[in-house]
């Protein structure tokens, strides 16, 4: 798995949605904070869903770059 990490660093955009949904949330499960009248965590998940496309887009564009230098290369 580890090897595919090293071969494949942008990979590691995809972690940041499941970070943002799982690993922060029992942190960010308040309602008393509120933004713009709205309990925090709404607007936690409200964030998180929009960052996650950026992520994969990030992965992709880094992917998209590892194989055009592959290509580059063996041509």
């Amino acid at each position: 798995m580890f090897g595919v990490i090293r071969r494949r660093p942008q990979l590691l955009w995809l972690l940041v949605p499941y970070v943002l949904y799982l690993g922060v949330l029992p942190f960010v499960n308040r309602v008393t904070p509120l933004v713009f009248g709205v309990p925090f965590l709404f607007v936690w998940l409200l964030g998180a869903t929009l960052l996650t496309p950026v992520a994969v887009w990030l992965t992709r564009r880094g992917d998209r770059r590892d194989q055009d230098r592959r290509r580059g290369g063996r041509a």
